[in-house]
């Protein structure tokens, strides 16, 4: 019997979870999995649901479950699990986070498509090839720049690409890219994120949804490295550590980050809510 995955956010209100669990009886589906949260501040409801049902077609559990959705004025989206996201992945020249992708792929890790890898340099070529992942040099200057993100977003649709990840993409997107890519673009910083100043550090911190000091993988906004945070960790350096041994500790983090973000984006466990994530075990 197939697992398929529900996704919900909607205005808070009585009732959410025993009107899809409900449908979901109706339909002789067996739930595995439920998370929910609901946000006092914007008043949004969100829920995950795993879940077991003898159709092999999600759009049909959708359709079913049209009256109550409407009813809850809800947005929900439902896949089979064993249907993978896809993501294209855009590097630079550092190869750390784009190897530790691709190694947890191969490994089974996450359920995740890396159809393409595209780079402003042609530097990581062979790794993406040696891989099975296609590989497009699209050059970056200021004066193409236009043309290269209407490039990037032409590959967007034509692979059916859900998400786009930055492993160390070592490029700036311009407001109209962060627009066209909202919800949809992770970014690993390679240093702790954000910085607060003034006053209510922590109140500023909450507004923030920050989870941890340290590398931080967060969704790209045309704010330069405020966007919302998804993952965070820290590494421990004392005075005995060089900058070259800072390095390499950093590169660890930054690929544990990265990887539990993308999996995370890959299993549907993230909802935005403004400024802020939530995130589901």
């Amino acid at each position: 019997m197939p697992t398929f995955i529900l996704t919900l956010s909607c205005p808070d209100q009585r009732g959410v979870v025993a009107s899809i669990s409900n449908g979901l009886f109706d339909l002789e589906a067996n739930i595995l999995q439920n998370g929910e949260f609901s946000d006092p501040v914007s008043g949004t409801f969100c829920m995950r649901t795993r879940f077991e049902a003898s159709t092999f077609d999600a759009a049909d559990i959708r359709v079913a479950l049209d009256d109550r959705i409407n009813r809850l004025g809800a947005d929900v989206n439902v896949r089979r699990e064993d249907d993978p996201r896809r993501a294209l992945v855009l590097v630079s020249k550092y190869d750390h986070c784009l190897l530790d992708l691709l190694y947890r792929r191969n490994a089974g890790e996450f359920a995740l498509d890396i159809p393409l890898v595209v780079s402003n340099h042609p530097d990581l070529r062979d790794v993406a090839l040696r891989n099975g992942v296609d590989f497009e040099h699209i050059p970056v200057t200021s004066a193409t720049k236009p043309e290269a993100e209407a490039r990037l977003l032409e590959l967007v649709e034509r692979h059916r690409i859900d998400f786009v990840v930055l492993a160390r993409y070592m490029q700036i997107l311009s407001p109209d890219l962060c627009a066209a890519l909202h919800g949809r673009a992770i970014n690993i910083h390679h240093s702790f994120l954000p910085g607060f100043k003034g006053a209510k550090p922590y109140h500023q911190a909450w507004e923030r949804g920050v989870k941890l000091i340290g590398a931080t993988a967060h969704y790209v906004t045309s704010s330069l490295d405020e966007g919302p945070i998804i993952d965070q960790d820290v590494a421990p350096v004392s005075h005995r550590d060089t900058a070259d041994q800072m390095v390499v500790k950093g590169r660890d983090v930054e690929r544990i980050v990265l990887s539990r973000a993308v999996k995370a984006q890959a299993e549907d466990r993230i909802f935005l809510l403004g400024d802020r994530t939530v995130l589901f075990d």
